[in-house]
């Protein structure tokens, strides 16, 4: 695989957690109101009442994307984030797919899968021990 292609998955998806990460954050500061948009369906609204209402959960997760992504963009870093940020692109796929209709809310979580897979095809050479036979110590 060409080395340009993990670069540049990597800085995109790096781009996208940094700005939306970044923004839930300044929301969850108080520095920036929720922006308008549609209605979401009653499961989603759901989720995201009770993911606030911990008082904790929603600023962490931004934090940790936004610090992912910084980590991303940089590049130092960059395979130790792209683990942590796995369940959280996982999250946002299955949350689109599951609690908002259309296949037109599916269309950014699904560009991340992929940026998410080709960033970490780049590092392979460091996660492959995770998936081979147990070493003895």
């Amino acid at each position: 695989m060409k080395k340009w292609i993990p670069l540049g998955s990597r800085i995109l998806l790096g781009l996208i957690y940094f700005v939306f990460g970044g923004m839930g954050l300044a929301m969850a500061a108080g520095l920036m109101s929720m922006p308008e948009t549609p209605p979401m369906p009653e499961a989603a609204t759901a989720f995201m009442t009770g993911m606030m209402a911990t008082g904790y959960f929603f600023p962490l997760l931004k934090f940790t994307e936004t610090a992912g992504g910084f980590f991303l963009l940089v590049g130092r870093g960059a395979p130790v984030a792209l683990v942590i940020l796995a369940p959280v692109t996982l999250h946002i796929f299955l949350f689109h797919a599951c609690l908002t209709p259309g296949a037109g809310e599916l269309i950014l979580p699904a560009a991340m899968v992929c940026l998410q897979v080709l960033a970490m095809r780049g590092y392979w050479t460091l996660y492959r021990p995770l998936f081979g036979p147990p070493r003895s110590a």
